[in-house]
């Protein structure tokens, strides 16, 4: 290895890599038409979380505590994967998968935490449904937009603080195997398999990632659709029942959306061994098609998305026609000669 770092106080000597080789498709003719796709993927995946903010941001009845969460959820898509799908790119599209050991790290961090901040918005949003069903008098004096920002900065101190220390942890790996990562990002399992010291912390941290991740959000998302399922069979009126049902669908469909493909991946991994090339289409899809699809769910199945899209086009053509009208107001008048002919 190219470089090398000392700790003389415990006389101990960690081996470093200058640079990873992020490791391509093996034996797939024309894989490069698979970056193609997700580099279009990316094009919608921006245009759709970009203009979901924008019309959160313009249209004034979004400017409630519930589509803070949301325009979160979209910030966090759109970062998570620019986090993500520029780089895999740059990397197999121009091949420049050589990646230094810095960027590596600084790379697993980003892509980790936006994931983490997607997992975590999507609980935040259920706790919005959770108390809007429950606790509908209530619901304005629990759920404020004061609220819904302190929940939001908490997800990112936490995500943050927490995958700082996972990503710092690295830094006790020592590798003298090989600097090959079979991934299609700086992933931290395959780095963690490169070790060739003890490395059970970096396990521990691992696997407390993977529940913070994946498995504490769901889990309490699950809790609070079996509390909301019993609200709901206490209201009389059927009609009622699917009324607020209805404001709980889009959820769901991005609930099952980011964590079923996820939940599969591990089970299928568990079950009957992937070929690495399985694993990278089914990873790479898991985290770059729910960030794509989030705003197109969320403004064709939102109807309060939907009539706000309506009155912000109504406003833009008042705003067209009323300048018109001024103009034409301030027209010089015609001379009778012309008037005349």
């Amino acid at each position: 290895m190219s470089s090398m770092q000392s700790n003389s106080s415990t006389d101990v000597t960690f081996v470093r890599p200058a640079t990873f080789f992020i490791s391509d498709f093996s034996n797939i003719p024309h894989s490069k038409y698979y970056y193609v796709f997700l580099s279009l993927v990316y094009v919608v995946t921006v245009l759709g979380n970009s203009i979901i903010m924008c019309i959160i941001y313009l249209a004034r009845r979004l400017h409630t505590a519930k589509y803070i969460a949301v325009f979160h959820l979209a910030l966090s898509d759109l970062c998570g994967s620019s986090a993500l799908i520029p780089k895999i790119i740059d990397m197999f599209l121009f091949d420049h998968q050589d990646i230094s050991y810095e960027a590596c790290l600084t790379n697993m961090f980003f892509v980790y935490h936006f994931m983490n901040l997607q997992s975590l918005t999507l609980l935040a949003l259920a706790y919005d449904r959770l108390v809007a069903i429950c606790f509908p008098l209530q619901y304005h004096a629990i759920v404020t937009k004061p609220a819904m920002f302190l929940i939001v900065g908490v997800m990112w101190i936490v995500s943050a603080t927490f995958f700082s220390v996972l990503v710092g942890l690295v830094n006790r790996i020592s590798f003298c195997r090989s600097n090959v990562l079979n991934s299609y990002f700086c992933d931290y399992a395959p780095i963690c398999g490169l070790a060739c010291n003890d490395i059970s912390i970096n396990i521990l941290m691992g696997k407390i990632s993977y529940g913070l991740l994946i498995c504490t959000p769901l889990i309490l998302i699950i809790i609070s659709y079996f509390c909301i399922s019993v609200a709901l069979l206490k209201i009389a009126h059927g009609a009622d029942r699917i009324k607020a049902l209805k404001t709980c669908t889009s959820h769901l469909i991005l609930v099952a959306i980011f964590y079923l493909p996820v939940l599969c991946n591990v089970l299928a991994s568990v079950t009957t061994p992937l070929h690495p090339n399985t694993q990278i289409i089914n990873n790479s899809l898991t985290q770059t098609i729910p960030p794509m699809l989030n705003p197109i769910i969320y403004t064709l199945k939102t109807e309060e998305v939907m009539q706000s899209i309506k009155e912000l086009y109504k406003r833009s053509k008042c705003v067209k026609y009323c300048n018109i009208g001024v103009d034409f107001h301030y027209l010089p008048e015609r001379n009778s000669l012309t008037t005349d002919i």
